[in-house]
């Protein structure tokens, strides 16, 4: 036995799916204006630093520590630039500008490289001890960095080394968190059987590696190499101690002179913090997309 539904009951649950339709669209629709309006309110925070950096920088000392404190502004930013730039570590920040991208420059391309190499033997190749020394290399993150300070100096003066760029490059050529980083990501993002069709076609182990696991891998060295130099650009403690500050400074050890005298002076200290941190952010801005989208292709390996 069959039962049907009344030819006047038909138009109207008809016409109660477009509304449910509507409703739910409207919704998402209002979902989706919230999310906008928290993510601009949280971009908006996350930049008030940086303006008031800008504000900081273009004032003189006395209205950056006065109250209320300026919030536009001011007229003497070219004249605290100027002065940072002629003034900071002795030779002018020009110096410290160049070392530190030298520095952070060779840093990231040789961790990056080790890493991936290190990575890659880790993950797909088969030799003895593998797991012990990868055991041993992870062991060292959790070593404070602090405690290497001292017989480090003291290796790098007895090569010759002191107050020279290469001390600051040679102790970090690789680092066992960029090797970790590296071996997570090629372990999953790698195939086997794309290493496998590789010999099978007759290339050898440096083809491999620059035909098959850099193209794979270069995401992740995106992401890693921008971790890599910021992380350098911003050391503070190890070039303080083994470089001059007065002849052979970084960003950030010339930064630590700005300032100082009878009263400290703020706005000057903001300025050289402004020119600091410009380069960072044209670098993000040159690869910003390409690390983002390192990061999001990570997440979906996973």
């Amino acid at each position: 036995m069959t039962t049907t539904t009344p030819a006047s009951d038909l138009p109207r649950r008809t016409a109660t799916r477009p509304s449910a339709r509507a409703g739910r669209a409207g919704g998402q629709h209002r979902a989706g204006r919230l999310a906008r309006v928290v993510l601009g309110l949280a971009a908006l925070a996350s930049l008030f630093p940086l303006y008031w950096t800008l504000v900081a920088a273009s004032t003189d000392s006395h209205a950056v520590v006065s109250s209320p404190p300026p919030l536009l502004p001011g007229g003497n930013l070219f004249e605290n630039l100027t002065y940072v730039w002629n003034n900071a570590g002795g030779r002018g920040m020009g110096v410290a500008l160049l070392n530190s991208t030298l520095v952070a420059g060779a840093v990231t391309v040789s961790t990056v490289t080790f890493s991936v190499l290190a990575g890659f033997a880790f993950a797909k190749l088969r030799f003895r001890g593998k797991k012990v020394m990868l055991g041993l290399v992870l062991s060292t993150l959790a070593v404070p960095a602090q405690l290497s300070v001292v017989p480090l100096f003291i290796l790098t003066k007895n090569l010759g080394l002191a107050n020279h760029l290469g001390a600051l490059i040679l102790p970090v050529l690789v680092t066992a968190f960029g090797v970790f980083f590296m071996r997570q990501f090629l372990s999953q993002a790698l195939p086997t059987e794309l290493l496998e069709a590789a010999r099978v076609d007759g290339a050898n182990s440096l083809r491999v590696i620059w035909h098959v696991v850099f193209p794979v891998a270069r995401p992740a060295m995106a992401v890693l190499g921008m971790l890599t130099f910021v992380q350098s650009w911003n050391d503070f403690l190890w070039p303080i101690i083994v470089m001059n500050g007065s002849t052979n400074p970084t960003v950030q050890v010339a930064l630590a002179g700005l300032g100082t005298g009878w009263s400290t002076d703020w706005s000057v200290i903001t300025a050289g913090a402004l020119m600091g941190t410009l380069p960072l952010l044209l670098v993000f801005a040159l690869f910003g997309r390409h690390i983002v989208g390192g990061i999001t292709q990570g997440a979906l390996k996973g």
